[in-house]
Formats: C-alpha cells, structure tokens, sequence
C-alpha cells in the first residue's frame, strides 16, 4: 500500500494531518500501537519540519508486511551541515515559528529516536530527503 500527501511550507493550520491520516490507516490495519505511535512522532517532526522550514513537500508512506517506509521530499533552502542539524537543541527556525512553540530543534533527533532507519539527504538552495523506516515488530 502506498499513500501519498503534499504539505505545504508555511501552513502551520495544516501540520499533523498527514501523521493523522497516516495514523489512521495503521490503526485500521491493527498495526501495535507502540509501533503507531512511534510512526506519527517520526513522521509529525518531518512533517512539521517541511511546514516550518520549505515551500513545500511531499510524503510518501509505504507499507508492506513488515513495516512502513515515509519518504518525506522537500523542495527549500536545504541543510547546510546535517552533522549540526542532528544536535538536539539545534534548530534554524524563525522567530515567528518559534513564536508559533515550533523549531526547539528536536524534530531529527526525535526521529532518529523512534526510526529503525534513517536516513536524511541535503542540498543546499535545492531541498531535503528524510527516509525513515520502522519494522512493525
């Protein structure tokens, strides 16, 4: 099953509904809720991270019989240095955003936390690549 969504950078009204419906449809499946709930914290931080950081993005969940693969592209300013960005605490986010209680700069760590896999791609003035991937057992 694959699952498609495009988010859109700066629409904060929007953040969450893909780690909603995506959440959704795990639980329907009967997937363990502490696989679920280590989904939607994974893919709410990159989802969040293209609202607050790109012009816009697309994520695409696949599932299979033995976990989920979210592949989250953007298309913004890219990373400069992924080394730093990986430091909890570090974050480049406006002062509106965190004005907004986003940008503490524990979005990737807390992915990293809850994926099997990930990794993270980035070019600067060009955009970003998250792969995360999470078994189900």
């Amino acid at each position: 099953m694959v699952l498609e969504y495009k988010v859109e950078g700066g629409d904060f009204t929007q953040a969450g509904n893909v780690s909603s419906s995506v959440k959704k449809v795990l639980k329907q499946l009967g997937i363990n809720p502490v696989v679920i709930k280590r989904v939607v914290v994974a893919l709410y931080e990159a989802e969040v991270n293209i609202v607050a950081h790109a012009y816009r993005g697309v994520v695409t969940a696949t599932l299979d019989d033995e976990g989920i693969r979210i592949v989250l592209d953007d298309e913004g300013p890219g990373i400069a240095s992924i080394e730093q960005a990986m430091v909890k605490g570090y974050s480049t986010a406006s002062k509106e955003v965190r004005e907004m209680g986003f940008g503490a700069g524990m979005g990737l760590p807390n992915i990293k936390d809850n994926a099997d896999e990930f990794t993270i791609t980035s070019k600067v003035g060009v955009g970003t690549r998250l792969d995360i991937y999470i078994h189900y057992v």
